[in-house]
């Protein structure tokens, strides 16, 4: 498929993930694709899209097609900023290229490499896929919730998934954000974690929602 209907595919997607409408109009303005309406056009002929009074809502076709170029750039981004760690405009512009050649078994084999992180580095939901409906661990995670760690092991703080909102405030307050570097110092009877010059008991539970990638010193 060209790479410039993935794009409008994308964004079609994005709009819906968004609950908002898609009028031509509003397509055409948003997109980066020089001939987008020439590209609907063919779009329309291909049955990835319908339109009714202006309106464009994806087929179930064209929904599978850009909910997968959105799992593959998502999870692009996050490869590049948390593995390779590039610099923000680095990451964002390679990424949207790297999303066009990844197969859907690479795909699957770097969501797994990766833990199936929830979310992109700008906080968006990263689509699931079959590998994780499976739990799949045929890979080793690069990334490990802090449970996974063994004492004196240290990790820095990739994303945290909590079950309650409130509770990554809390944590945000605690130093636990994105980037920290935390060293499980005990598991029992309550995990505690060093950041730096601060230790912090939590439970089993919330240790679980922190995900880190192991780090040397």
């Amino acid at each position: 498929m060209h790479k410039d209907i993935e794009e409008i595919l994308e964004l079609i997607w994005t709009f819906k993930e968004k609950k908002k409408t898609a009028k031509r109009e509003d397509i055409i303005k948003a997109s980066k694709v020089e001939n987008t309406g020439l590209f609907l056009e063919e779009m329309l002929k291909d049955k990835y899209i319908e339109e009714s009074g202006g309106v464009i809502t994806l087929t179930p076709s064209g929904d599978k097609t850009g909910e997968s170029v959105v799992r593959r750039l998502r999870l692009a981004e996050w490869l590049l900023s948390n593995v390779l760690e590039l610099e923000r405009e680095e990451w964002e512009n390679t990424a949207c290229e790297f999303e066009h050649i990844l197969t859907p078994e690479v795909t699957d084999s770097i969501c797994t490499f990766l833990g199936h992180p929830p979310t992109c580095p700008h906080g968006e939901p990263i689509p699931k896929g079959d590998c994780c409906r499976a739990f799949s661990k045929e890979v080793k995670p690069l990334v490990l919730n802090t449970t996974e760690l063994a004492p004196g092991e240290r990790g820095r703080v990739v994303f945290i998934a909590p079950r309650h909102h409130d509770r990554l405030n809390r944590l945000s307050s605690l130093g636990l954000v994105p980037g920290a570097v935390v060293k499980l110092h005990q598991k029992q009877p309550t995990y505690v974690l060093d950041i730096g010059e601060t230790s912090i008991a939590i439970d089993h539970e919330i240790a679980k929602e922190i995900f880190v990638k192991k780090v040397e010193f």
